[in-house]
C-alpha cells in the first residue's frame, strides 16, 4: 500500500503504528498482518447505507491462539491502537466484517476454529469463535452423534459464538441463543484472560453445565459490547427427539396477523408449541426465490396488486406461520389435536403439515430443514429481490400480543411506503417476545436510492421508540442512534464499565453506541 492510501488509525502516528504492525508480526507472523489494499477488500464490503469510505480498516490481524490475541491487546494498549473484533464476519444485514470506523484495526478471529469439546451425554459444547454452524454440524454427524444444533437462518457459514454474542436467534426450542450458552473465557483489554461462570475453578467439570457460578453473573456484559474479547464458549445443544412434526398454517388478509399471535401466545407460553416460530410475510416468503421485476418493475413499493398476484401464483399467504411440534409420535398427536383447535377456531386458517404443506409455494422445505437444526443458505434468495447489494435488518421488539403486532406492521408500512421501499418483514416469536426482522431492501449502486434508505431506517428507529418500541440488534451504522434511544442514565452505566474495563478505549470502540 502506497503512502498516500494508508489510512491510520485515529490519533495513531505512522511511527507509533509501524512500531504497533513490528509487534504485531512477532506475536502472529508477518504472513498474518494483513495491510495491503487487496488483502483489506474482503473487510470492507458493506450492505449497509453508509460511505463505504467509513469503514475501512488500517490493518488486519488473524491470530489462532488465545494467548496470541493476549499480546495484541497488550501492544494495542502500548500503542493505542483501536482493534475491531470478528469471529467469522458473516454477520449480513447487520454490519457484516468491515470494521465500526475507519482506521480500526480488524481483529479477525475465523482461524481460531477448534471444536474443543463436545459432550453427547450432557448434551454441550465448547468452540472457539472461529467455529462455523457447517464445521460444528458436520462434526456431530461425522461422530454419529444424536444431537440437534440452532442455527439462524442464513447460517451455514456463520457461527455460533459469533452469534450467540450478538444475541442472535434460530428456529429450535433452542432458538434464543444466549439462553443457551454457559460459560465463556475472555481477554479483557488489559490482555488478562477471565473464565466466567464455574470456569474460574480449576479442572472445573461444569463449566458448560452450570451457568451462574459464584457471585455476580457477568457472561451478558460481554455481548454485544465492547468489554472483551471472547476466546471460548460452551453451548447447550438439543439432544434429538423421537419424533419431529413441521407444519404450515397459512392466513389470506392483512389483518389476520392480530388473530395469529393471539392464538400462537398461549400455546407458546404453555411450550405446547415449543419452538421459535416464525409468521412471515409474503414478500420474504417469496422473496426468497421470487424476482421483484417480474411482478413490478416500479421504483417505488409494490403495489397490493402484485402482492396479490406473488400470493395467487406461489401458493402462499398473507401471513405463514411455520412451526414444529417435537417428542414421541404420541405426544406430538395430544399437541397436534390441541394446535387445530386453537387455529381452527375462527375459520380463517389452513392448516397444513407433511405433502399438503410441501406442496405450497413459500419456504416450508428451509424452514422444516431449520427447525430441526440444518441450514442451508436460502435465505440469501432475499438479496436478489430487488437487487443493488442493499440490505439493512431492522428489528424491534414488542410483546406477543396481536394488538401490538397490528400496529407495528402498520407502522412500519407505511414509513417503509413514504421512502418507497417493501415490506419484506416476519416476525419470530420466542415465549413471550416478538422480534419483528424487516429487511430494508434497497440498491446501494444508486446514491439517491441510498440516502432514501438511510433516512427510511433512521425514521424507523425514532418513530417505533416514540411508540415504546426498542431494537435488539442494529447494524453498525446505526448503533449510535439505537443506543441514544434507550436513554442516557444506561448509556452512562455503559460508559463507567468501558471506562473501568479498558481505559485506553482500544476494543470496538463504538460497539452499539459505547465509548470510554
Amino acid at each position: 500500500m502506497s503512502t498516500t492510501q494508508r489510512i491510520l488509525p485515529k490519533g495513531v502516528s505512522e511511527t507509533d503504528f509501524d512500531a504497533a504492525l513490528s509487534r504485531f508480526r512477532e506475536i502472529i507472523g508477518a504472513g498474518s498482518v494483513l495491510t495491503e489494499s487487496d488483502q483489506l477488500a474482503p473487510y470492507t464490503k458493506i450492505m449497509m447505507a453508509g460511505d463505504q469510505s467509513d469503514y475501512i480498516p488500517s490493518a488486519a490481524l488473524l491470530p489462532t491462539t488465545t494467548e496470541q490475541v493476549q499480546e495484541i491487546v497488550r501492544a494495542c494498549n502500548e500503542y493505542k491502537v483501536p482493534i475491531w473484533t470478528i469471529s467469522t464476519g458473516k454477520n449480513l444485514g447487520y454490519g457484516s466484517a468491515a470494521p465500526g470506523a475507519t482506521g480500526q484495526v480488524m481483529l479477525d478471529l475465523h482461524r481460531m476454529n477448534r471444536i474443543l469439546n463436545v459432550d453427547p451425554e450432557v448434551c454441550t459444547a465448547l468452540l472457539e469463535p472461529g467455529v462455523t454452524y457447517q464445521q460444528l454440524y458436520d462434526y456431530i454427524k461425522e461422530n454419529d452423534l444424536k444431537l440437534w444444533l440452532d442455527p439462524p437462518a442464513p447460517s451455514a457459514i456463520a457461527g455460533p459464538v459469533g452469534n450467540t454474542l450478538d444475541r442472535g436467534v434460530g428456529y429450535t426450542p433452542y432458538g434464543e441463543h444466549f439462553m443457551f450458552q454457559c460459560g465463556m473465557e475472555v481477554v479483557l483489554a488489559n490482555g488478562e484472560v477471565i473464565r466466567t461462570g464455574m470456569g474460574g475453578i480449576e479442572n472445573s467439570s461444569s463449566w458448560q453445565v452450570f451457568k451462574w457460578g459464584y457471585g455476580p453473573y457477568i457472561d451478558g456484559l460481554f455481548t454485544q459490547s465492547n468489554y472483551g474479547i471472547v476466546t471460548k464458549m460452551g453451548l447447550w445443544l438439543m439432544p434429538e427427539p423421537p419424533a419431529y412434526r413441521p407444519f404450515l398454517i397459512q392466513y389470506q388478509d392483512p389483518e389476520d396477523i392480530e388473530e395469529i399471535v393471539d392464538v400462537l401466545r398461549p400455546l407458546r407460553i404453555a411450550q405446547i408449541i415449543p419452538n421459535a416460530v416464525v409468521i412471515v410475510h409474503t414478500l420474504w416468503d417469496a422473496g426468497t426465490h421470487v424476482m421483484r421485476r417480474d411482478y413490478y418493475d416500479g421504483t417505488d413499493s409494490i403495489p397490493r396488486e402484485a402482492i396479490e398476484r406473488i400470493k395467487a401464483d406461489e401458493g402462499i399467504g398473507e401471513w405463514n406461520v411455520y412451526a414444529a411440534l417435537y417428542g414421541t409420535p404420541e405426544q406430538i398427536e395430544v399437541n397436534w389435536k390441541i394446535v387445530e383447535q386453537a387455529f381452527g377456531a375462527s375459520g380463517k386458517a389452513k392448516i397444513m403439515y407433511g405433502e399438503e404443506a410441501e406442496k405450497r409455494g413459500g419456504g416450508f422445505e428451509y424452514r422444516s430443514a431449520l427447525m430441526k437444526g440444518d441450514m442451508n443458505l436460502q435465505e440469501f434468495g432475499l438479496y436478489n429481490w430487488r437487487g443493488g447489494g442493499g440490505s439493512m435488518w431492522f428489528a424491534p421488539v414488542s410483546q406477543a400480543k396481536g394488538s401490538e403486532t397490528r400496529d407495528q406492521t402498520e407502522l412500519a408500512q407505511q414509513i417503509l411506503g413514504k421512502y418507497g421501499f417493501d415490506y419484506v418483514a416476519e416476525y419470530i416469536v420466542g415465549w413471550r417476545d416478538m422480534h419483528h426482522v424487516i429487511d430494508l431492501l434497497y440498491n446501494r449502486q444508486d446514491p439517491e436510492e441510498t440516502q432514501r434508505a438511510h433516512d427510511c431506517f433512521a425514521e424507523l428507529i425514532d418513530e417505533f421508540a416514540k411508540r415504546g418500541y426498542g431494537l435488539y440488534r442494529t447494524n453498525t451504522e446505526f448503533m449510535e442512534q439505537v443506543a441514544g434511544t434507550f436513554g442516557d442514565p444506561l448509556r452512562e452505566v455503559h460508559r463507567t464499565l468501558k471506562n473501568a474495563l479498558d481505559p485506553n478505549g482500544i476494543l470496538s470502540p463504538g460497539k452499539s453506541g459505547i465509548r470510554s
